[in-house]
């Protein structure tokens, strides 16, 4: 099932968070995007009672931006992310948007490979995009039209 997210969801969103991401958003990061952020639409999948996935969608005019995603670790390759990009592309259409876009390390193969498979082109590259530890890395952006 894939419901909103609520602001009881935050400390399973933190622990996917840290489990799926070197530089992890914040409860603040979150409670900002929950409350605070007009943009932004936030949900959760959830199985037997446990999030195991989530995304965080920006709507602005015809464009949807994918803010954040991600699938539990133990929960991979089993088609939630799939499910996952097929839902927020049916919010953003529900909102009149025409392309949605996103950046995605270039190291991360995995998430490249979804992409794709979602119809998703790489545009660009962002150089020095993400930063953790006092590291840069690139960023692809990536969009698709809708």
């Amino acid at each position: 099932m894939i419901r909103k997210m609520k602001k009881s969801d935050l400390n399973e969103i933190l622990e996917i968070e840290r489990l799926c991401f070197d530089d992890a958003w914040s409860k603040k990061d979150y409670e900002y995007e929950l409350y605070d952020n007009p943009y932004a639409q936030l949900w959760v999948m959830v199985e037997d009672d446990r999030i195991v996935g989530y995304y965080d969608l920006w709507i602005t005019f015809e464009q949807a931006e994918i803010a954040n995603i991600a699938v539990l670790p133990d929960c991979q390759h089993r088609g939630l992310g799939q499910q996952l990009m097929k839902h927020l592309e049916m919010k953003a259409m529900e909102n009149g948007c025409e392309t949605i876009g996103l950046e995605v390390r270039v190291s991360n193969v995995q998430a490249i490979r979804l992409y794709e498979n979602q119809g998703f082109s790489v545009i660009n590259t962002k150089p020095g995009y993400y930063r953790h530890a006092g590291k840069y890395e690139d960023a692809y952006r990536m969009m698709k039209g809708i």
